[in-house]
Parts: C-alpha cells; structure tokens; sequence
C-alpha cells in the first residue's frame, strides 16, 4: 500500500502504525504522530491501522540550549 509520511510518499506492507514506527527505529523516542489530521496517543499506536492512501505527520523532540 501506499502512504504519505512528512510529505514524501512511501510503498509499505506494514500494518499497524506502531509497526511503522518500531520499522523506522522511532518508537519509544519523543515523537508526537498525526494521522490523517487526527493527533494519535501513544497509547493508541498499537490500534491505529494504516490504509492506502493514509497520511502520517510525524515530527521528534530534540532537545538542546
């Protein structure tokens, strides 16, 4: 299936988007995930499943000074 993530599109095979995250090394770190419009709970990662044509923002904390 075909999804857009940051604006870039991707070919996947994956369902779930903790599953996409856990693939791209960035579950556990401090990232906040929109779906479609809609902002995703940690919490709720595991439930969200992805679709053709689903868009993900996903944007990571980085911290400094």
């Amino acid at each position: 299936m075909q999804i857009s993530v940051n604006g870039q599109t991707e070919q996947v095979d994956i369902q779930s988007l903790e599953d996409y995250l856990t693939a791209r090394g960035l579950l556990g770190r401090r990232i906040a995930v929109e779906h479609n419009g809609e902002i995703v709970p940690k919490s709720q990662f595991s439930h969200v499943m992805l679709e053709d044509g689903d868009v993900l923002e996903i944007v990571q904390a980085i911290g400094g000074g």
